[in-house]
């Protein structure tokens, strides 16, 4: 297991506290004010990081959700400079409420069409 896919697994774990919790609010302020990190992302960061998270969430010892996920694919990719946003939509009838992460408006660790489908209401 590489060392990327551990780091991908104690996010979940750092993200599934604020979630047994209920604490939300806190759990998207922790998103929106992660620091990018100083280094020029390498060319294939956000690919490698993405194939990190989704083999910690392979491994992870209950389901990811999606906003767990998510935000913990947002500061990965932030702590490795890369500009990502954390992006939550909903769709309104039947109600369904997404998260998703993009990178200059691509959507990196979902279906490309998420936005389509859920209304975007927030990015950070």
């Amino acid at each position: 297991m590489s060392f990327l896919v551990v780091r991908a697994y104690l996010e979940l774990i750092h993200f599934d506290m604020y979630l047994a919790r209920g604490n939300f609010a806190a759990l998207y302020e922790k998103v929106c004010q992660y620091p990018a990190g100083k280094q020029a992302p390498a060319p294939d960061a956000v690919e490698r990081i993405c194939s990190a998270m989704d083999m910690a969430c392979i491994w992870y010892w209950k389901e990811a959700l999606c906003l767990q996920r998510s935000a913990a694919t947002a500061c990965l990719l932030k702590k490795y400079g890369v500009p990502a946003q954390m992006v939550i939509g909903a769709q309104q009838m039947p109600f369904k409420a997404h998260a998703w992460v993009e990178v200059g408006g691509r959507v990196v660790n979902d279906k490309p069409y998420m936005p389509e489908i859920y209304g975007v209401l927030d990015r950070c």
